[in-house]
């Protein structure tokens, strides 16, 4: 009688190894990699590409100088220069040795800190960057304050009011003011306060930076048309909100008011609110260029006007390299922010 090769009771024969799968992998072992959560590879994604925006930045700021036509050490200096005094300043910047080796000075440099001297007051760049960086961040933070905190309560009051149809003529006129704010250049509107505010009335200086009175032109210039912008979307969001089932459910309860539109409506249209701030916001960073240079304010904006002016190219470097890494650090925190307070937003998703 033929023997069986295992007893019913008794283990299985072995069989040739089958290899794990991805998907037996991705369920669990002891060797199997662990997974990352959604919210730190999301981190690790915008990390990413903000850093790999910078190194392009970098490589940009360093071809600046190679892409001028002609000479930028002579076109800096002037055709009074002379020769001795050329080549001297192109040995001071490195220009003298070969491309590879002048951007792996740059980029020494940018680890060490060291963005170079400038042209023409024959400062370190990066000291210079240092004392007038706050001043640029605070006029870019303070208009953003401003549009922000007068964009919410005028659009939600707007939507409130229009809600179901009603002041349709009212809500015309507000969207015609709005939208007329929108269109008006942020410099154009700074000539027209100084006309108004500094040289009819006399109620208010027209240039520098320092006391309170010096920042009301500045910031209104800079923060009216942003304000107008986001009071529209918070507007346009509010309304969407105010006609959702839940909104009239909670309005059928007779809620108060703070209660049904603080508690209710705004939390479920901060999101947009947020995007489209965070917008603003490197907007209004790169708007600051424009506004210095007018009001005679000592930030980066003017900075970099009176260095193309005067041909300063490790200037104009050093103010590009900061703007850029200003912006992209402001993009990453933003989404940041919006990514906690909506972690089920498309943002987590890509």
């Amino acid at each position: 009688m033929a023997i069986s090769p295992a007893t019913p009771n008794g283990p299985p024969p072995a069989g040739p190894a089958v290899p794990a799968g991805p998907d037996q992998a991705r369920r669990g072992g002891r060797h199997a990699l662990p997974r990352l959560s959604p919210r730190t590879s999301f981190v690790l994604r915008r990390l990413g590409r903000a850093l790999v925006s910078l190194a392009v930045v970098v490589v940009a700021t360093f071809l600046v100088v190679h892409l001028v036509p002609g000479d930028p050490v002579r076109a800096a200096l002037g055709p009074s220069a002379t020769p001795e005094l050329v080549e001297r300043t192109r040995a001071e910047l490195g220009l003298d040795q070969p491309a590879w080796r002048q951007f792996t000075g740059y980029l020494t440099g940018l680890f060490h800190g060291d963005l170079g001297v400038s042209l023409r007051s024959h400062r370190p760049v990066a000291g210079t960057l240092a004392d007038r960086f706050p001043t640029t961040l605070a006029l870019s933070v303070l208009s953003f304050l401003v549009a922000a905190l007068g964009a919410v309560p005028i659009g939600v009051a707007t939507a409130v009011a229009a809600r179901g149809g009603r002041r349709r003529a009212a809500g015309a006129g507000v969207s015609w003011v709005l939208s007329g704010l929108i269109a008006v250049p942020n410099f154009l509107l700074a000539v027209g306060l100084i006309a108004l505010f500094g040289v009819t009335l006399n109620a208010l200086p027209v240039a520098g930076w320092g006391g309170a009175a010096e920042a009301v032109l500045p910031v209104a210039a800079l923060a009216v048309g942003p304000l107008a912008y986001l009071a529209r979307i918070v507007h346009v969001e509010m309304l969407a909100v105010l006609e959702t089932p839940y909104m009239t459910t909670a309005r059928g309860k007779r809620l108060p008011a703070r209660l049904l539109y603080l508690r209710h409506a705004l939390p479920n249209m901060i999101t947009a609110a947020l995007t489209t701030g965070g917008l603003i916001l490197t907007g209004l960073v790169a708007g600051t260029v424009l506004i210095e240079a007018v009001f005679v304010i000592p930030g980066l904006g003017s900075t970099i006007v009176s260095s193309i002016t005067a041909k300063d190219y490790p200037m104009i470097q050093g103010v590009v390299l900061v703007y850029a890494a200003l912006v992209l650090g402001l993009n990453l925190l933003i989404d940041l922010v919006l990514a906690t307070l909506d972690p089920r937003s498309s943002i987590m998703e890509g």
